[in-house]
This record gives C-alpha cells, sequence and structure tokens, in this order.
C-alpha cells in the first residue's frame, strides 16, 4: 500500500512552497520542458466512442485501352479501414484541507499544485505522442516511433537512417498536421484536451483506514493519434548525438541533407502544418550551423522577438520528450 506522502501533499511539501512571509511562493518551475508538438497538433473528435475508423484507398481503376468494337473490363477501387484508439491518462491530486488552508490562501495553494499536475501531464503526453505503444503496455495509445520502427516494412520509404549505431542516438521528425494526414484524436462525444475536474471536499483514506478531509482534484485526457495517411510523416533516425555535438560545421554529420530528403517523401506539404520536430540539443546543433552559415538552406528569421529557425520554409519545433537514448532503427 502506498504511503500518504507519496500520494498527498505533506506538511513538508507545504513549507518548501511558502515565502518567509507566509504567503504563496513563486515556485521555479525547474521541471518543466518546452514540448512545441503539443500546441501544433490537429485534434479532431473520433467517429468510434474509443477512438477513430479510418478508410484508406488501397487500389484505384486503371482504365483499358479499347480498340473498336471490343469491349472493356469492368473494374471498381478498393479499399481498407484501420481503427486507431484512444487512452485514458488521469491523475489525482490530494490537499489536506487543514494543510491548504493554512495561510489563508487555499485558492492559491491549490492553483500552484494543479500547475505542476498539468505540465506533468503534458510531458507524458509529449512523451506519449512519440514513444507510447500499446502492444507493450495496452492501456496506452500507439505513438508514431513504434509505427516508423522498421525500415523493411511499407512505410519504411519514410524512414532515414543515419550512422549511429549506439546508445546515444535521438530523432528528428518532419511531421505534416491535418484531417487527412496526421491528427489527434479524442473519443466521440467527449471533449478534446485536458479536462480538471474540482471535486471538492472529500473524505479520505489516509492509508491505514482512517479518514481526513481533503480537497481532491480529477485531471483526465483521453486521446490518441490517426495516422491516416503514414507518407505524411518523416522519421530521420540513428542520429549519433555525440558526433552531431562535435560536427559544428554540418560536414560529417549530414543532417541537412536527410531533412530535405524528409522534405521530399512528403507528397505535399500544403496539406496542412508542417514542421521539423527535435529536441534542444539538435536544435541547438542546428542553430549554430545556422549562425555559422554552414548550409545556406538553414535560415534564421526573427518573429514577435522571437528567433525561428526553418529549411525551405518548414520551421524547426523544440520537443524536449524526444531522446538521446533511442535505440537504433534497422
Amino acid at each position: 500500500m502506498a504511503t500518504i506522502g507519496n500520494t498527498a501533499v505533506t506538511l513538508a511539501d507545504w513549507a518548501k512552497t511558502q515565502d518567509p512571509d507566509q504567503k504563496q511562493a513563486r515556485i521555479v518551475e525547474m521541471l518543466d520542458q518546452t514540448n512545441e508538438i503539443l500546441t501544433d497538433m490537429l485534434f479532431m473528435e473520433g467517429n468510434l466512442p474509443t477512438g477513430h475508423r479510418t478508410t484508406i484507398r488501397t487500389g484505384l481503376p486503371t482504365g483499358s485501352w479499347r480498340a473498336l468494337n471490343a469491349g472493356i473490363p469492368s473494374e471498381k477501387s478498393t479499399s481498407a479501414q484501420v481503427d486507431e484508439t484512444c487512452a485514458m491518462l488521469e491523475s489525482l491530486g490530494v490537499v489536506d484541507v487543514a494543510l491548504a488552508d493554512l495561510n489563508g490562501n487555499t485558492a492559491g495553494f491549490r492553483l500552484s499544485e494543479n500547475r505542476a499536475f498539468v505540465e506533468g501531464m503534458n510531458q507524458t503526453m509529449a512523451s506519449g505522442v512519440f514513444y507510447s505503444n500499446d502492444a507493450l503496455a495496452p492501456s496506452q495509445f500507439l505513438g508514431m516511433s513504434p509505427r516508423y520502427s522498421d525500415s523493411t516494412a511499407k512505410n519504411g520509404q519514410n524512414i532515414i537512417k543515419m550512422g549511429g549505431a549506439g546508445s546515444d542516438n535521438t530523432s528528428i521528425w518532419l511531421i505534416v498536421w491535418g484531417d487527412n494526414t496526421v491528427h489527434g484524436i479524442y473519443p466521440k462525444g467527449s471533449k478534446a484536451g485536458l479536462d480538471h475536474n474540482d471535486m471538492g471536499i472529500e473524505l479520505v483514506d489516509d492509508g491505514t483506514g482512517k479518514k481526513f478531509r481533503a480537497y481532491r482534484d480529477h485531471y483526465r485526457w483521453d486521446t490518441g493519434i490517426a495516422l491516416r495517411d503514414w507518407r505524411y510523416a518523416v522519421r530521420i533516425c540513428n542520429i549519433d548525438v555525440s558526433d552531431l555535438v562535435a560536427d559544428t560545421a554540418g560536414t560529417s554529420v549530414k543532417i541537412i541533407e536527410a531533412m530535405i530528403r524528409a522534405i521530399h517523401r512528403i507528397p505535399n506539404l500544403k496539406m496542412g502544418r508542417a514542421a521539423f520536430y527535435m529536441n534542444r540539443t539538435v536544435r541547438e546543433c542546428l542553430d549554430i550551423q545556422a549562425m555559422n552559415k554552414a548550409n545556406v538552406q538553414l535560415r534564421i528569421d526573427e518573429y514577435a522577438g522571437e528567433f525561428r529557425t526553418s529549411l525551405r520554409g518548414v520551421p524547426f519545433r523544440t520537443v524536449d520528450a524526444l531522446l538521446n537514448t533511442e535505440a537504433p532503427v534497422v
């Protein structure tokens, strides 16, 4: 049985969030991440209570050359259906009423706790977009990496392998978000995004069978991914991180060449919102290459006080959830 200190805020936890004047402290959120993919993802309501069913064209009628006084065969198109499932990401917050009311700023204290829950679930979601695998963990949805993990599969042409073979590999993703390409889903009849339910004050078990009054907060995010057309996502994998960091001129690790290849694997960039997703280490290396003019294809613009790097009009986006310890894709 879990101890109450692991599942609810303790007096020691409370004290760490207070300024000397006993007001709610402005916490330095050193655990926060930047996961810009969550602001880019298009979300659509699924057509199933548990997800979304996509119908895919698998064959086209080709027509026949006809001679005079000769007939032609009948033809038809063929299609297949794919069901994508959603998963339920949930969390419960528990704060002793007496503890939350200690400094007379109950709302501020609970707001601070809520922020931590939202950030934590955002990080779990961002990681899940790439690494969740319902084949290994049935309670999860199917993320992008398991879908693009076999270069011999049909979608293997959208897997561009670099030279990394050790344990310090990462990936860059080119994804075109759109209603007919790739998008997030939520179950039919529900709502998109993270849902917070203030459950008010309830009696909570302290782990020994005894009860205490506590504020309860419930967080829920029902979501998944619909990969409607695999041609609109490209994975550049097996990027050796240590080699990339050392290659400030971009001559040995030919990342830009691979990214240009990725762009050409996409049938039509105008089908949706396109972006390159990479972690902070890779973004740093490419920004240095852009600053050093190591590659004329890289461009840095300033927009609304923010510097943005792009390649042939496709912006770079930072995703801290992308690991530097990926296993090599074969």
